[in-house]
């Protein structure tokens, strides 16, 4: 008997801190690019929830490791700097310097390349807008007091997009966008930093307008199941 041939599934990687973690919840941004992805390829969550862009450098070798890797990767978002833009007197342990965030970006796209995934395949997400008044209720229920700041965390934004830029990548800049002509932000986050349904929704739509063209060419996996040979079966299922 001859041996069954595996199917190799493509994979896009979502790699980011806890606005990407959550994104698999119910009516989150990755479920919804995941269910539109459905037999064409698998939407992998690495959302690292509090992480920055210096651990992320650090961690990003052991999610994909150099070897030539098990499953081709169409696409990988990198969706850092909600944590890296906190006030470094109030929240040294997350903040990092916007320079160095930017040089991490740079690392993490050099990584990426020596793995096999070029930098066409790579988007960047900006940090969407801080709404502080519901951030600092959040932070004061912690014990502290507010730790980011809008304008800062648009310095981070802004920053992404240049170093996108410098590196050939494209970026989803969340933080201009949702604040496009003076709209109320507000109503994309839930808490003033993680997003609220609508806000998923938000990042879906303008996401998939980067992810359609990468995932285009990619075929729908094994037959419809109106094509497949009833009476032998295996003749369509066991076929490339």
């Amino acid at each position: 008997m001859s041996k069954i041939k595996s199917i190799v599934w493509p994979q896009v990687v979502l790699f980011g801190d806890s606005i990407t973690q959550f994104s698999f919840q119910v009516n989150g941004w990755g479920s919804e690019i995941a269910n539109r992805l459905a037999r064409k390829c698998d939407v992998v969550n690495r959302g690292l929830s509090g992480y920055n862009t210096r651990w992320a450098k650090i961690v990003l070798p052991r999610l994909l490791p150099a070897c030539p890797p098990a499953c081709p990767v169409a696409a990988v978002t990198v969706f850092f700097g909600a944590n890296d833009c906190s006030l470094q007197d109030k929240n040294p342990q997350q903040h990092i310097p916007c320079e160095e965030y930017t040089e991490n970006l740079k690392d993490m796209v050099k990584y990426l390349a020596s793995a096999g995934v070029s930098n066409d395949k790579v988007i960047f997400i900006t940090p969407p807008p801080l709404h502080e008044p519901s951030w600092e209720k959040e932070c004061i229920l912690k014990g502290s007091s507010l730790n980011r700041l809008n304008s800062v965390t648009g310095q981070y934004a802004q920053a992404c997009v240049q170093t996108a830029g410098q590196c050939g990548v494209d970026v989803l800049d969340l933080w201009s966008l949702m604040q496009k002509d003076g709209q109320d932000f507000t109503v994309y986050l839930s808490d003033g930093l993680h997003l609220s349904e609508k806000g998923n929704q938000f990042v879906a739509e303008h996401l998939w307008k980067l992810l359609e063209s990468r995932v285009a060419d990619l075929p729908f996996i094994l037959p419809y199941w109106a094509d497949v040979d009833a009476k032998n079966p295996e003749n369509s299922l066991l076929c490339d």
